[in-house]
């Protein structure tokens, strides 16, 4: 991963608003590739080298416990298909709120989102169902002209789910 601390930004005022816009519309554009199951472009917003320490995020949990990072835009592909369209296909409506975008570089950023999930699966005749509520804590790269995502983390406040709800992941 490369280095995000602060260095230098060059650019002006303008430019700064229009790469925090061009952030904001790349985070977009993963959701709702990622509700739609648009797996084709699901890499496509993501830098070659992204880490996602995303997996296994349940409320109150501690990142250092989770199964290790996802590196790589086509690892981590596979892995969000095998959580939303693998052996049981998963709808899914990922909202990001609130966004505090740092440049900290002419081509580095940091982002924490304020973010809401609604997960659904059909079991038999029910329905299983999960809520989350937490961050996403993102970390972006300018590469060749465009921003993408090189860095995810999601902690989370709240869970919502049914009983059963994880059972499709065994």
């Amino acid at each position: 991963m490369t280095d995000t601390t602060t260095q230098e930004i060059t650019l002006a005022a303008a430019e700064r608003a229009l790469a925090i816009h061009e952030i904001e519309k790349v985070f977009a554009a993963r959701l709702r590739i990622m509700d739609t199951k648009q797996w084709d472009l699901y890499g496509s917003v993501h830098t070659e080298d992204v880490v996602s320490d995303t997996f296994g995020a349940r409320a109150g949990d501690d990142a250092s416990q989770r199964p290790g990072s996802v590196v790589g835009q086509e690892a981590l592909t596979k892995a969000i298909v095998r959580v939303l369209d693998g052996a049981v296909s998963v709808t899914s409506v990922h909202h990001g709120h609130t966004p505090e975008i740092t440049l900290t570089s002419d081509t580095t950023a940091t982002g924490v989102w304020a973010m809401e999930d609604m997960l659904w699966w059909s079991h038999g005749s029910g329905e299983e169902h999960l809520h989350g509520y937490g961050h996403y804590h993102e970390k972006y790269r300018k590469v060749d002209g465009r921003w993408l995502i090189a860095y995810r983390n999601l902690t989370r406040l709240r869970v919502d789910q049914t009983p059963g709800f994880f059972d499709y992941t065994k």
